[in-house]
């Protein structure tokens, strides 16, 4: 796990207990290693986190067919029964996951994310690693 960053756990709590409905909330750096999280154990925050970066990896992908595209991941919505996923680029090489029961309010979310990247994104960020070791 790449050491976090002043432990950022406690960051997240504003967004998991502001919007009802919010069940996990979890950074991960752009290779699936979890950086921060609220409201989930380790292994649960691990598993998603792991599972986020071949999301990103795929939404991206997609993303290079689309004229005028960077290539760049910014959103990603899943919806399935009992809930919603959503994943955010947030700050350099990091990412933002939700996991939400299915009464949360979908516009309340987008717009907590995205101010919670707005408001601290310089600290969700993951610098690239050299040699299998942490950049910082």
């Amino acid at each position: 796990m790449i050491k976090q960053q002043a432990n950022m756990d406690w960051m997240l709590k504003d967004l998991a207990e502001g919007v009802p409905q919010t069940r996990h909330v979890v950074v991960l750096s752009a290779d699936g290693l979890r950086m921060a999280q609220h409201g989930a154990d380790h292994d649960t925050a691990d598993r998603l986190a792991a599972a986020c970066a071949g999301l990103q990896s795929l939404a991206g992908a997609v993303a290079t067919e689309l004229p005028h595209s960077d290539g760049r991941m910014r959103l990603v919505v899943i919806e399935m029964d009992g809930g919603f996923f959503y994943l955010m680029a947030a700050g350099q090489g990091a990412y933002l996951a939700v996991l939400a029961g299915e009464g949360v309010d979908a516009g309340l979310m987008g717009q907590r994310m995205r101010d919670l990247v707005l408001r601290i994104g310089e600290h969700l960020s993951s610098p690239p690693r050299q040699d299998g070791t942490d950049a910082r």
